[in-house]
């Protein structure tokens, strides 16, 4: 994915909360995760305190969670976020989508996303398929031409991927959007950007309620 239009960090610890924003919206870190402080600082290779300037913001972001006592975790959504967060899902990629066009860079970001899924779910790597989800939708929200846009919704995308976090059979979640993704792409390949941003609003409400469903399930558990 070309991150041309994501503010590039200017500092380690900007950069280190970039690759932990990356590795949630990978799939790398769970919900409910404790975050060995020591490991993670060894394994990024750097000190303690650049870590801690990460943990800090991503907590102010509601991604991390710190307890007295208890240290951090990755944090676990509740419903209310769960839903905050597909309104505002919404409101910028049916907008983005609406405006975009076959020539448009994003469009060609959501070709190589669409494919990289087809790819995953080939090999059955339900992982790998959520990350080109993630992928696809970052290309769209990229047509809206925002640099602020594309920064703000990579922490949607975080949280979004700790919501996906709650479904304990990531293929009966992912493995249907690879097709979705496909017929949307395809709308806007052929001009036909209406079409693509009423599949897409289908599409989010449909997802919307299997996360949300999960999530009820897990309060059961």
């Amino acid at each position: 994915m070309n991150d041309a239009c994501s503010p590039q960090p200017r500092t380690l610890g900007e950069s280190i909360t970039q690759e932990m924003r990356r590795m949630l919206v990978e799939g790398e870190l769970v919900p409910g995760q404790r975050l060995s402080e020591a490991a993670l600082a060894e394994s990024l290779q750097i000190s303690r305190n650049t870590l801690r300037e990460a943990f800090r913001v991503l907590t102010q972001e509601g991604l991390l969670k710190h307890a007295p006592n208890r240290g951090v975790t990755v944090a676990v959504p509740d419903m209310a976020s769960i839903i905050d967060i597909y309104r505002v899902r919404r409101f910028i990629e049916c907008k983005a989508l609406a405006q975009g066009y076959p020539q448009h860079p994003g469009a060609r970001h959501m070709r190589e996303a669409v494919e990289s899924g087809m790819c995953a779910r080939e090999a059955k790597d339900w992982v790998a398929v959520g990350t080109a989800n993630m992928m696809f939708h970052r290309a769209i929200v990229e047509m809206a031409d925002s640099p602020r846009l594309s920064a703000f919704y990579g922490q949607i995308s975080a949280e979004l991927r700790l919501a996906f976090g709650l479904l304990k059979n990531p293929e009966f979640l992912h493995s249907p959007y690879v097709d979705m993704n496909a017929a949307i792409l395809e709308r806007l390949e052929q001009g036909r950007a209406e079409e693509a941003t009423h599949l897409l609003e289908g599409y989010l409400v449909q997802s919307e309620r299997t996360v949300l469903a999960a999530y009820e399930r897990s309060l059961s558990r």
